[in-house]
């Protein structure tokens, strides 16, 4: 069975994490397209090591451009571990919006997308985007987890 999700961080192409979806040890995942969210999302960067974060507050922030990628079961199950879902991040299906090629219409696709659903209220007043690139204008590279300190609890600075 395939299953479509939409990533919008560090699982995107030319972004930190994006090997996760190309390890052929962690099952099929293919690039389908480009795609939007229909719903608008607070994406934001937060803690120490600047974690791109979608904060489940529909009609807030932005409609979050990412990419949609056919994933198979086994990649699936490792997204949700590097994810940490259900336990961190939860994910959900929700609707993504992608523009046809040959015209300008646009389709519809629902995809898993993985949300941060319990959340301090105070992320909320962070700047907000609507394109994550750990490389971008905001200052703010991601870190990846074989350089952060283990002993550091970054999601008490996330997490009620």
């Amino acid at each position: 069975m395939t299953h479509k999700v939409f990533v919008y961080g560090t699982l995107k192409r030319n972004e930190p994490n994006h090997h996760w979806l190309t390890a052929p040890e962690n099952g099929y995942g293919k690039f389908i397209a480009e795609g939007r969210t229909r719903t608008k999302y607070p994406l934001i960067i937060a803690t120490k090591y600047n974690i791109p974060f979608l904060i489940y507050s529909p009609g807030q922030g932005y409609n979050v451009r990412g990419e949609i990628y056919e994933v198979d079961n086994i990649m699936l199950s490792k997204l949700d571990i590097l994810e940490d879902h259900p336990n961190y991040y939860i994910r959900e299906i929700d609707d993504i919006e992608v523009k046809k090629t040959d015209t300008n219409d646009v389709e519809t696709v629902k995809c898993w997308v993985y949300f941060l659903k319990s959340f301090k209220q105070e992320l909320l007043s962070r700047p907000q985007m609507d394109n994550y690139s750990s490389g971008g204008s905001h200052g703010l590279p991601y870190m990846e987890r074989s350089k952060r300190d283990p002993s550091y609890n970054y999601r008490a600075e996330i997490k009620d």
